[in-house]
Formats: C-alpha cells, sequence, structure tokens
C-alpha cells in the first residue's frame, strides 16, 4: 500500500476529515490518524485495517494498554493516544455523565440488583480519575453464605479498562449486616494490593434485602 503522504490529498484521512468531517471516514481511517505512522513497509493505513480485521472496534475499546502496546505497528506511545481517546468518548457520552460516584448511596443504586439473590455475589465498580464509572462487572458467585475472589480478579479488571479507583460490593443472603472475619481480610488484602498498583479501593459494600452498609464510613478502609 503507498504510503499516505502519496495518496492524493481527498484520500489522505486528516485531509478528508478536515474536508468533509468524521462522519466521511471508514473506522480504519480514523485510527489511522491516532497512530499517525505505520513501520517499515506499512502504512498507517494499512496498520489500522489489519488491527481492525484481527479486533473488532468494541474490543479494541477494551484492549488494555499492555495489550495495545504489543501489537505491531503501535507500542507505548500510540497505545496511549488510542487508550486516551476512546477514554474522551466515554466520558463525553450521555450515559457516562449521568453515573458519577460521589457517595456509598451513587455506588448501592448501581449495586441494588444483587440485595435480592439467593447466592452471594462480589462485583466491582471501576471509575475513573473524575469518579465516572467506566464499566461494572460480576466477580464471583458462591455459595449462600460465601463468594471466593482474590484480588487478581479484581485488579486485573481494573487495569484492563484504566480505572483509577474501585469499589466493590458483595450481598449476604442472609440478611445480617455485620462483616464477617473473611469479609474484613479480602478488604484489607485489596486495599493492599491497591496502593501496589495505584489504584485506590475505595469502598466496600456489603448489601442485603433491606439495606446496606459502607466500610469507609465505618472507618474500615
Amino acid at each position: 500500500m503507498a504510503k499516505i503522504r502519496d495518496l492524493p490529498n481527498f484520500k489522505r484521512p486528516r485531509e478528508k476529515l478536515a474536508a468533509q468531517g468524521s462522519q466521511a471516514l471508514k473506522d480504519y481511517e480514523l485510527l489511522a490518524i491516532l497512530l499517525r505512522t505505520g513501520y517499515q513497509g506499512k502504512s498507517a493505513l494499512e496498520v489500522a485495517r489489519r488491527i481492525l480485521k484481527r479486533f473488532s472496534l468494541n474490543k479494541l475499546t477494551n484492549l488494555s494498554f499492555e495489550e495495545l502496546a504489543k501489537i505491531k505497528g503501535v507500542g507505548k506511545s500510540r497505545a496511549a493516544t488510542i487508550i486516551a481517546a476512546f477514554a474522551l468518548a466515554r466520558r463525553a457520552s450521555p450515559d457516562q455523565k449521568a453515573i458519577k460516584i460521589k457517595s456509598p448511596e451513587d455506588a448501592f443504586k448501581v449495586l441494588s440488583f444483587i440485595r435480592n439473590k439467593k447466592r452471594e455475589y462480589f462485583v466491582a465498580l471501576y471509575l475513573d480519575a473524575e469518579n465516572k464509572l467506566i464499566i461494572h462487572k460480576i466477580i464471583s458467585i458462591g455459595s449462600l453464605e460465601a463468594s471466593i475472589v482474590h484480588p487478581r480478579e479484581v485488579f486485573y479488571l481494573a487495569i484492563k479498562h484504566c480505572a483509577a479507583s474501585v469499589i466493590v460490593a458483595h450481598n449476604h443472603p442472609s440478611g445480617n449486616l455485620e462483616p464477617s472475619e473473611n469479609d474484613l481480610k479480602i478488604t484489607q488484602k485489596l486495599v493492599e494490593s491497591g496502593k501496589i498498583l495505584g489504584i485506590q479501593l475505595i469502598d466496600h459494600l456489603i448489601i442485603t434485602d433491606e439495606a446496606f452498609i459502607s466500610f469507609k464510613k465505618r472507618g474500615l478502609i
């Protein structure tokens, strides 16, 4: 494929965007603008085509920095540019604007779907630097009395989604709001793991059918 600078102006992604608007560009052309250049023998357009043939656009937006950087023709600098562009797009979307977690009550509104579960669900909310919700995920589903969770499962997704902080929660089907010894231990492990990774555990909620408690409000975090 010819180098982008050898193409006529109307076929160059930047010039095409300036003249016709972003809606006139295909996905690979928009990605090529973020890539800026290709590598020896491959133009940015060709690299972008190859990436989108391998990953759907939705899959691409969910790749971690490390996964993006390993793709041939991307590297760390371009990976940072792509992730920043996707993050800005998410923050600008109406849905994301509406979900900002400022308090345990805000978190509970998102997490209340586990209050009536008959088994113990362990769920995490992943937030950006402005405490806006990036995504929430069910980490594990346990028995009637306990769920099994490891810090790596929580923070793997935090890293993958470039989260700045995390809130976790689990339900107690028994209706007992008091944290168990295991609840306290896993919370401490998550706090310590978060400090190492630079991703803060903001809170841990225990949820029952009728109420919830916040570890942060109780001074347990």
